[in-house]
Order: C-alpha cells, then sequence, then structure tokens
C-alpha cells in the first residue's frame, strides 16, 4: 500500500469519525433517501477526494525536487557563459568546489609572474637606456650591481648585459600574460566538459574482458562448417 494509498483511506475515515450525536439523529431513514441525495453525497465525495488528491500530488512533488537535487545534472551551455563571465563561477556551478583553488590558484601565480617580470623589465630598460646615454647623472644601472662595484672600462660588455636581460624579461613577461589567457581558456573549457559529462556512466558495470572462444568458419566448398580456437571482447555497459 503506497503513502497516497494510505492518506486517502484516513481521509476518507476523518468526517465519519467526527460526527456528533446531533448529526447522527438526523439521518434520514433509509427508505426516505433518494436518488439525488446519494447523488449529492457521491458529489461531496468525489469533490473531496479530489482535493486531498491534489494535496498528496503536491506532498509527491516536494519528494521528488528533493530527489532531483541530489541529483543535479548541469547545464553545459550555462556552465560555460559563467565561466567567461566570472573565473571559477563555471565549477561553482557544476558543484566542483575542489576545482576553485587550482582555478584561482592559477590566475594568482600568472598575476605574480606578470607583476615580477614586468618589474624587472621596467628596472632593466631604464638601466640599458641609462648606461647608453652620455649624461654623467643618470646612473640607474648601479642599483643592479654589487656594492661599490665599478664599471670603469666595461661599459660596452654591461651594455649587451642589461639589453640581453630587457630583452629576456620581456619574454618572460608575454610569456606571462598567454598563461594568463591559457588558465582563463582551460577553466571555461573545464566547466564545459565537466557539465557535458556529468551524465557519463562511470559505474563498475563498465568493463572490457577477453575470454576464449570457439569461432565458426566454412570450408571454400561452402557446404561443411567447421569451428576455430580465438579470443573474442566482450563489452558490458
Amino acid at each position: 500500500m503506497t503513502l497516497r494509498h494510505i492518506l486517502l483511506l484516513l481521509f476518507t475515515l476523518c468526517p465519519l469519525m467526527h460526527l456528533s450525536a446531533q448529526d447522527v439523529e438526523n439521518v434520514p431513514a433509509p427508505d426516505s433517501v433518494g436518488v439525488n441525495a446519494d447523488v449529492q453525497e457521491t458529489d461531496s465525495f468525489t469533490i473531496d477526494t479530489a482535493a486531498f488528491r491534489n494535496i498528496t500530488d503536491n506532498i509527491l512533488h516536494q519528494k521528488r525536487i528533493r530527489r532531483d537535487l541530489t541529483t543535479f545534472r548541469p547545464d553545459p551551455i550555462r556552465a560555460m557563459w559563467l565561466a567567461l563571465v566570472l573565473p571559477g563561477a563555471g565549477q561553482f556551478y557544476n558543484r566542483k568546489y575542489w576545482k576553485l583553488p587550482i582555478v584561482y590558484g592559477g590566475f594568482l601565480g600568472c598575476v605574480y609572474a606578470l607583476t615580477w617580470n614586468g618589474q624587472m623589465l621596467s628596472d632593466y630598460s631604464q638601466a640599458y637606456l641609462d648606461i647608453m646615454d652620455s649624461d654623467p647623472n643618470t646612473k640607474s644601472y648601479e642599483k643592479m650591481l654589487p656594492l661599490n662595484y665599478s664599471i670603469e672600462g666595461k661599459e660596452e660588455r654591461f651594455k649587451g648585459i642589461f639589453k640581453s636581460k630587457k630583452d629576456t624579461f620581456r619574454r618572460f613577461r608575454d610569456l606571462s600574460i598567454f598563461a594568463f589567457g591559457a588558465v582563463y581558456l582551460l577553466s571555461v573549457i573545464d566547466a564545459y566538459v565537466d557539465a557535458e559529462l556529468s551524465t557519463f556512466d562511470i559505474t563498475r558495470d563498465l568493463s572490457i574482458q577477453l575470454m576464449p572462444t570457439m569461432l565458426e568458419t566454412e570450408r571454400t566448398d561452402m557446404r561443411h562448417r567447421q569451428t576455430t580456437p580465438g579470443i573474442q571482447c566482450v563489452i558490458n555497459f
């Protein structure tokens, strides 16, 4: 007996349990009850039953909603757009909260690399400009050298060193920008693929087995059949 049948039975018995003595005295004799009374009682019982059925349907619907929440299936398109608008929002929508530190950690690492390489590029660029000009007051390059270190007579060598450092940190800065874009793109792809594969069956029933078997073959005259040992591949899903 289901929950609906139990509630329906209780609802039909409740009016009988609440009848007062005056209601019992006012009940007409069996022979005085006409066809119209039977129709009215049947109609009232039908209406009450229909209303109670709506209540039970609502209760069962709420239980079904709770069950659906436990088997959440994300929408891949929505997850992709959320990840495009706000990095990490796609992973949050897919309820893969453990991926958020990875995503934001990647962004923070790229920001740190971009800031560091940009600052070093600025310093070495200014040092290269100062060592290349003829103004003796512009000596910012001395900050790049050990304390009390003199480059007198080694200017040409350090010009090449500062130029090489400047070009190296410019390349690192550009790579940091590309890495930032790559992390952003990977977060979007991960959100979409993760939502798309949320319905993929990964139960233990999926397996591949190799087992020996006897394969039927035919002779060239097409009249006699014979068998030969072989191996077959069985896929369970």
